[in-house]
């Protein structure tokens, strides 16, 4: 009876370690993620003014969302970042399978190679804006001067109205097609050899086993490579300030844009934070969609 209630106080007692170890973490959680969702819903119904702390947020009830759903340069913006997305995520998803397929083999130096294609996905979106904001200039910019000798032209990519949001998908693409190899690479490591020297010995063509082997199997990280490009895609900021600042006129004016311009240029917090909220249900109705199609594609499987 003793030992058992010996026992019992020590494992009380590990569990307050545990909870000693854990709260501060929990605390942090909160107060850097859940307090500040909390705080921006409440001054999406309020005008206020984030460079006038002394003044108090005033109540306006859902006139930040009225007025952000009646502003017609708002949808265009939505479409532009749409446009974007499309672009950008279909090149990166075409790109990084096809060349995960071409490294989905063993040959020499496939250890290096993999390496030096998963190089600019480490590196910072607002360092990859700048340079290749350099790369792209139209007086001394390096893509220039290796296709001016060819073409005779010399594009102004970033500030051309018809080329800069072409340009921006290419430098996103540039950018995250790496990410999109690596998952759709662990994907086809992980499909069972056998299952392909089964259908040699029933001589499969390459395309039956693609069609019926592959995709099957993998479809469920490919759509999950998807849905995270598609949300990262949909709220990038920090490149396209960079590289355009969302010029030249409005034609790369993505919807995060807007959302820096209103709450700190124009210090409209209030409006803000509601359109900061507009934009997170967009990327819920969108992250529900990939997820709905998730589900059916594991349920073929």
């Amino acid at each position: 009876m003793t030992t058992a209630v010996a026992r019992r106080r020590r494992a009380l007692s590990d569990y307050q370690v545990k909870m000693l170890f854990l709260m501060p973490t929990l605390l942090l959680l909160v107060g850097m993620n859940v307090f500040p969702l909390i705080w921006s819903l409440y001054l999406s119904f309020h005008r206020y003014a984030a460079d006038m702390p002394g003044r108090a947020p005033e109540a306006v009830g859902t006139a930040n969302y009225t007025a952000l759903l009646h502003d017609p340069n708002l949808w265009r913006y939505f479409q532009i970042t749409a446009e974007f997305v499309v672009l950008a995520v279909g090149a990166q998803f075409l790109i990084g399978f096809g060349v995960a397929l071409l490294l989905n083999r063993e040959f020499k130096g496939k250890g290096l190679v993999t390496t030096l294609i998963l190089l600019p996905m480490m590196l910072s979106p607002a360092v990859v804006g700048l340079f290749w904001k350099l790369i792209m200039d139209p007086n001394w910019g390096l893509l220039n001067f290796l296709i001016r000798p060819v073409t005779g032209a010399a594009p102004a990519w970033l500030t051309d109205a018809r080329t800069a949001l072409p340009s921006l998908v290419m430098i996103d693409t540039w950018m995250w097609s790496p990410f999109m190899m690596l998952i759709c690479l662990a994907g086809l490591n992980a499909v069972p050899k056998y299952l392909y020297e089964a259908a040699d010995v029933d001589r499969a063509s390459g395309w039956f086993k693609f069609r019926h082997i592959t995709l099957p199997l993998i479809g469920p990280l490919l759509l999950l490579a998807l849905i995270f490009r598609t949300m990262d895609a949909f709220k990038l900021f920090d490149m396209v300030w960079v590289a355009t600042a969302g010029g030249p006129g409005d034609v790369t004016e993505m919807v995060s844009v807007t959302l820096y311009r209103q709450a700190f240029q124009n210090w409209n917090t209030g409006e803000a934070c509601a359109l900061a909220y507009i934009l997170l249900v967009v990327i819920i109705a969108l992250s529900n969609l990939y997820i709905r199609w998730l589900n059916r594609v594991r349920g073929e499987a």
